[in-house]
């Protein structure tokens, strides 16, 4: 998987969310809210190829987190990323 150029993480307001930047990205219907942890995700894999192993990884080694919650809340936000259009 990969992010999909031209979006961005940005803070706004004390608010982590992603934000489309570039004529190809011109509706911005859909602002997308990061907690902590879904930022510091995006921020160490944008504009790389990962996976849902290395989304696991890196989780687990900056939270106090066991590896199966950290499964399962990878593979929750890796569908709405998808869903929201901002993974390929």
């Amino acid at each position: 998987m990969k992010t999909k150029r031209g979006f961005n993480l940005r803070q706004i307001c004390g608010e982590n969310v992603i934000i489309a930047e570039g004529e190809e990205n011109i509706d911005f219907s859909n602002i997308i809210s990061m907690n902590e942890s879904s930022a510091y995700l995006w921020k160490n894999i944008q504009d790389k190829d990962f996976s849902e192993d290395e989304l696991v990884k890196l989780l687990t080694e900056e939270y106090e987190v066991d590896e199966i919650t950290a499964k399962s809340d990878v593979n929750s936000l890796v569908k709405s990323w998808l869903n929201a259009g901002i993974i390929e």
